[in-house]
């Protein structure tokens, strides 16, 4: 069971890692039609995209109102509140990264459970009974071998999955 600061510790990484406002013209996630050169270049701040949020002025998010779309949007559809801390972390990371459904695909698969891409009972029991390290590994690999073949940006990808493994590690180790 996670516990009362998971939620803050995985915003942390997340935040961190995305950082502030981005435009980068190449990045389809920066563009309202989620690819390249369709729509408007809006840009992502602390993650939060213009391919995801349309409608949002992104320049003029701050933190507070980016945590509050992660709580309600990513963190309470993963059930990070009911999943262990380290798993927490590493399924927010990759919904904040791939969309719910393929992160909670790639914990499925992970376990060995139906895949369905919807955290169910089913899907929640297994993981707590789960091998924490073990499925960790086995979901970080699994987002690795995801990754989308797009050079430019993925080395800093692969470097931001090994860091919330390393973390997550840490995590494991302190309880």
């Amino acid at each position: 069971m996670a516990d009362t600061d998971s939620f803050a510790h995985a915003l942390a990484f997340v935040i961190d890692s995305e950082g502030g406002l981005t435009t980068d013209p190449d990045d389809p996630g920066n563009w309202t039609g989620g690819k390249v050169g369709f729509g408007l270049c809006r840009g992502t701040k602390f993650g939060i995209s213009a391919a995801a949020y349309p409608g949002l002025d992104i320049a003029s998010l701050t933190c507070d109102e980016a945590a509050t779309i992660y709580r309600r949007d990513y963190w309470a559809r993963i059930e990070g509140d009911t999943l262990p801390q380290a798993l927490a972390l590493i399924v927010f990371d990759a919904t904040v990264n791939a969309g719910v459904e393929a992160a909670t695909c790639w914990l499925q698969r992970s376990l060995g459970v139906g895949v369905d891409g919807a955290l169910g009972p089913a899907t929640l029991a297994a993981a707590r009974a789960a091998n924490l390290p073990d499925l960790c590994a086995r979901y970080q690999a699994m987002r690795l071998a995801a990754l989308p073949n797009a050079p430019r940006f993925l080395a800093g990808w692969r470097l931001r999955i090994l860091r919330a493994t390393l973390i997550a590690g840490g995590m494991l180790d302190a309880a």
